[in-house]
């Protein structure tokens, strides 16, 4: 991938009477490219209007790519005070825009796409951001969504000078392969930061139980982990273009997470 896609993606149904849109009163939107050790590497930036420094928060897209929606979420965070910048972290595997088929995804592209990869490519986009968007390099926090949920823990247990992170209903278990050798689960006792964990009761792929496991494995290690749990929310609760919407515990959730960031130095 060159270039972000248009819209929304093409893999999942959209229900485009609840689809949330921001507007950019106020605010810079668009997207970028995102200097890498191999070339540039397409990206949707947003925020305040000024001169900064703005706290930064790297937004961590879910298997579809960065669309409709993760730019939404720029905005949003925007909106809010933030430098916010979604790279597109699976650029080099595949073009996610023509993909119509979640398997066909994570088959194609994510199971292809190594976890030091990514990781080096978010701590490009951390450094970008502050060179080149005014942001401020003592506040670096992260949010991400399904597959970014998971790349959230991961991401906390790399990055020392992390703030705080925002994990929505990120996969905890899962295969371990030879370019994707830890889960989640596995890095939960080395977080460098502060995590919310945002997740969902109903959530056919994510027992509660084990993310209970992943707070008290966390805790016991000295790590901070405040978990909540949304008793009848599915999979996909924060994603308004997608059936498994659910809009109070959305909105409580980024409420919530907003709140977060700010009692942990991200305000």
């Amino acid at each position: 991938m060159t270039s972000l896609m248009t819209g929304l993606t093409l893999a999942t149904t959209a229900v485009e009477a609840q689809v949330i849109s921001t507007d950019e009163t106020g605010i810079e939107a668009g997207e970028v490219r995102i200097p890498t050790v191999d070339g540039p590497m397409p990206g949707y930036r947003a925020m305040p209007q000024g001169s900064g420094q703005f706290p930064v928060i790297l937004v961590i897209e879910e298997i579809f790519g960065v669309h409709a929606y993760i730019k939404d979420i720029c905005r949003r965070l925007a909106k809010a005070g933030y430098c916010a910048v979604a790279p597109e972290l699976y650029a080099r595997q595949g073009d996610l825009s023509t993909m119509t088929d979640a398997q066909t995804i994570i088959r194609e592209v994510i199971s292809k796409t190594p976890d030091a990869q990514w990781i080096a490519d978010l701590d490009a986009t951390a450094s970008w951001a502050v060179s080149a968007s005014n942001g401020d390099p003592s506040r670096l926090g992260a949010m991400g969504w399904c597959r970014g949920g998971r790349a959230v823990w991961l991401y906390a247990a790399h990055r020392r000078d992390l703030k705080a992170a925002v994990a929505w209903y990120g996969q905890l278990g899962g295969e371990r392969t030879a370019i994707q050798p830890r889960t989640a689960g596995d890095v939960v006792a080395e977080i460098n930061a502060p995590i919310l964990a945002l997740y969902g009761g109903a959530d056919a792929g994510i027992p509660v139980a084990s993310v209970e496991e992943a707070r008290d494995k966390a805790k016991a290690a000295g790590k901070s982990v405040e978990l909540k749990v949304y008793a009848d929310a599915p999979h996909g609760f924060h994603a308004d273009y997608r059936p498994s919407y659910r809009k109070a515990e959305a909105e409580e959730g980024w409420t919530r997470a907003l709140a977060f960031l700010k009692s942990n130095g991200l305000g």
